[in-house]
């Protein structure tokens, strides 16, 4: 590989559908000045030291560059970054930088996918190094076009990088200063239509107080959603504390939540701080909260009501000031209806709701996820592992992922470390005998969607039918209809009705 040197001038290579349009998905263009006194006007303005040391992420798996500090000027501060598995975190978790992205050397499929993860934040702005070799690379190109906001080839000129890191780094703290991204993310990852509906529905309730409830089944990342919330939230400095109610044996669910003083049972030697107190001044969730037996759901819905506990053998009302975010996959409007959910808990509980839809439903997200999978997990395979097979991504495609994101990760995971191939195939996951599984009909997907928008819309309205009516755009004759016939049962809730 030839290696960079002093005083060469920088050298572009045109792609085949015309010149890279700088920052083309951020909107932003970098012009270059046009003569040589401007040239070095800019270079005097920006190579002022900030007020805090501005840096610069270097992300290459076989070298530096021989970038370094003293390149440019006071102020500035260089990181190496050589591992892609975490760069998601260190990208998230940092302040306006410029980037170097290495395109030079060769990257898997999964590797691409973990790029584009840590790339899309708008915080951080990168150069590309790159070759006219890698450029024949229709995935480096469209790394280049969709993300850099300027690439450079080897040979390179080190003050035209340097000049170009320091203008990304200016258009980096520009978007800082904007403010945070619209949508909170934290660990998740999704693309689809669903997933950003629920993502921007994820930042309006982070920077709310108010009691959240999240629904959707097993496996399909509800504690994830939670954290976002907490670290979104202006909680984010208290602990987040994640119980599973369900995990709890029901004779020691209240010592568990709400503690107890010594003495307050036979082998209570000392007193125990209960997991509601723990969570004070941060966010309690409460998972599985379906699970809850009934004698303990009065016990909670008394310290929703008053803000305030006390421990078992205990005299003293401890006050308490936390958020409270709970999450089932239990159909609790079934639960209320037979008696095994308190209607009441229900509407403390659920005034902001959350749906995360299920893997089956959220397409071609399905691979964005087994490729993170395999991006993180690579190093556990006894050989490089460079993507999946076309049956395998047909197989993933077709399947109906009944355990969810989970069973993605299991699946994978163990694909990794058994397979024999150079690229994972379905029998590698386990899912060889699913490609000519039956599919649901049209009809029966109809129905499905039918029920659940109705179910969540009475959620959502605390089962007033008038308003829910009206939002679903039928009469409520037609809803009562409706709900019969999708045995959508709310007895017991009559009072809640109109």
């Amino acid at each position: 590989m030839a290696a960079p040197h002093m005083g060469a001038q920088p050298h572009r290579l045109p792609l085949d559908r015309g010149p890279i349009p700088s920052a083309s998905r951020r909107g932003e263009t970098v012009r270059h000045a046009a003569t040589p006194n401007a040239r070095e006007n800019g270079m005097d303005r920006l190579s002022k030291p900030p007020s805090r040391a501005a840096q610069v992420l270097v992300v290459s798996r076989q070298q530096n560059f021989g970038i370094d500090a003293s390149q440019f000027g006071p102020g500035w501060e260089i990181r190496h970054h050589h591992q892609l598995r975490d760069l998601p975190r260190v990208v998230r978790g940092s302040g306006p930088m410029a980037g170097v992205l290495d395109l030079e050397s060769e990257y898997t499929d999964a590797e691409i996918a973990l790029l584009e993860q840590s790339l899309q934040c708008l915080h951080v702005m990168w150069v590309a190094i790159t070759s006219p070799q890698r450029l024949e690379d229709e995935r480096v190109r469209r790394l280049i076009r969709d993300y850099c906001v300027d690439y450079v080839r080897v040979p390179f000129s080190y003050n035209e990088l340097a000049y170009t890191l320091k203008h990304a780094h200016g258009m980096a703290a520009l978007h800082a200063a904007r403010g945070p991204d619209t949508a909170v993310q934290g660990k998740m990852i999704g693309e689809c239509a669903a997933m950003r509906a629920m993502f921007r529905s994820l930042s309006k309730v982070a920077h709310n107080d108010a009691p959240v409830f999240i629904s959707g089944e097993s496996g399909t990342g509800k504690e994830l959603a939670a954290q976002a919330i907490h670290e979104a939230s202006n909680r984010r400095k208290g602990p987040f504390v994640a119980i599973n109610c369900g995990a709890i044996p029901p004779h020691l669910v209240q010592s568990e939540l709400f503690g107890y003083e010594k003495g307050a049972f036979t082998g209570a030697n000392q007193r125990k701080i209960g997991w509601i107190e723990q969570a004070q001044g941060g966010t309690l969730f409460l998972d599985e909260i379906g699970d809850l037996p009934l004698e303990s759901q009065v016990a909670l819905l008394r310290f929703l009501q008053q803000g305030m506990i006390t421990r078992l053998g205990g005299h003293q009302s401890i006050p308490l000031d936390l958020r409270i975010i709970s999450a089932t996959h239990v159909d609790l409007v079934a639960a209320q209806a037979e008696g095994r959910f308190r209607s009441d808990l229900f509407h403390r509980l659920c005034v902001l709701t959350l749906s995360i839809p299920p893997l089956r439903e959220r397409g071609e997200d399905i691979l964005l996820l087994a490729n993170a999978v395999l991006a993180e997990h690579g190093h556990e395979a006894h050989r490089r592992i460079r993507g999946f097979s076309p049956c395998a991504t047909q197989a993933m495609m077709q399947y109906g992922w009944p355990g969810n994101v989970r069973e993605l990760i299991n699946r994978v995971r163990r694909a990794i470390v058994m397979t024999d191939n150079r690229k994972i195939t379905a029998e590698d996951l386990q899912l060889h005998g699913n490609s000519d599984a039956p599919r649901k009909t049209l009809d029966a997907i109809r129905e499905e969607a039918e029920r659940e928008a109705i179910r969540s819309v009475m959620a959502s309205h605390g089962f007033h039918v008038v308003p829910a009516a009206r939002e679903l755009n039928v009469s409520r004759v037609t809803l009562y209809r409706l709900m019969h016939k999708h045995n959508i049962r709310v007895e017991g809730q009559s009072n809640h009705a109109e």
